[in-house]
């Protein structure tokens, strides 16, 4: 079963410019700003970090006024603008940074969708 067959949530696509706390594969701490993709409730993709991190380690990332812990899934090196990209779960005991912005969008949509029905 593949990653995107597991989730149970779609991932909305994005580019918000978010903060990243943590500590990199060699154990130093660090604090950047990356993008968050894909996000839904439960994660997203992180773009543009520059220090190498592994599965399973724990990272913060706030966005606006609110933060949350992730659980990194995967990595990969982009070789690109984008650098190390990784994906990341948030725990389930913390708020989602970004979910106002979700529901907004989600609101949207609806509106959208029931403005092009038929009456």
């Amino acid at each position: 079963m593949s990653i995107i067959e597991r989730r149970s949530e779609q991932r909305v696509p994005a580019a918000i410019e978010v903060r990243v706390f943590g500590l990199d594969a060699e154990g130093t701490r660090f604090e950047q700003g990356a993008i968050a993709a894909n996000i839904s409730f439960g994660g997203a993709l992180l773009a543009g970090l520059a220090q190498t991190l592994r599965p399973s380690d724990l990272v913060v990332v706030r966005y606006r006024q609110k933060q949350a812990c992730f659980r990194v899934v995967w990595t990969r090196n982009s070789g690109n603008e984008r650098k190390i990209q990784a994906a990341v779960q948030r725990r389930e005991t913390d708020e989602c940074p970004w979910e106002e912005l979700l529901a907004a969008r989600a609101a949207v949509a609806r509106i959208y969708k029931e403005s092009r029905a038929e009456p």
